[in-house]
């Protein structure tokens, strides 16, 4: 009787393995998740393309790292930059920033077809927003406005839900009416927290 054992797979803190995570992200930014496959990150990377298998049981091991790396370093930096300016201004600006439009845009749509990769999304949405939740209410208390007159979390939906909107119709070249709105929130920014 053989007993199977598990299949070997490359250290985590190998270069290589981060070569073959930084290649398949840039080919998710560029091409879309569809053009990420072992092949195509193989070569992105100048490496062969069985090296992913080596790191990486399956392509949703693969796309689970590249989305906890990218969603790590991103609430690290919101959590620095709200220590040190937790302003109403700071979140809008963080969240309006639309440079992780497109890496978000595809999670969700790869999400839509895979359980794993949901399930990764929502643990970190849930810790990202418990992370803004705070800081936008400390921002709102800061600023005189009583939980009464905006319930802090409907504050952050509607903050974060107007970023997200805004920032796919600006990929998607869909522009009309977001220099009004913009103004808007900045109108209504200055009203919260004039300028020192």
């Amino acid at each position: 009787m053989t007993s199977t054992s598990p299949r070997r797979i490359g250290a985590v803190d190998s270069k290589t393995r981060a070569q073959l995570v930084d290649a398949a992200e840039q080919l998710l930014v560029e091409e879309g998740y569809a053009a990420v496959t072992s092949r195509r990150v193989g070569a992105k990377a100048g490496l062969k393309p069985q090296l992913v298998h080596y790191y990486f049981r399956t392509m949703d091991d693969l796309f689970v790292e590249i989305f906890r790396r990218r969603a790590d370093e991103n609430l690290a930096r919101f959590e620095r930059t709200a220590a040190a300016h937790g302003s109403l201004r700071t979140l809008w600006q963080l969240n309006a920033d639309p440079r992780g439009a497109v890496f978000t845009i595809e999670f969700v749509a790869l999400a839509n077809h895979r359980k794993q990769i949901r399930t990764e999304i929502a643990r970190y949405a849930e810790r990202f927003r418990t992370a803004q939740l705070h800081t936008l209410t400390a921002a709102l208390a800061a600023d005189g406005v009583a939980a009464e007159q905006i319930p802090p979390i409907a504050a952050l939906l509607m903050m974060t839900g107007l970023a997200q909107v805004l920032a796919l119709e600006q990929m998607l070249g869909v522009t009309a009416g977001h220099d009004d709105t913009l103004s808007f929130v900045d109108s209504l920014l200055h009203r919260l927290e004039p300028a020192p």
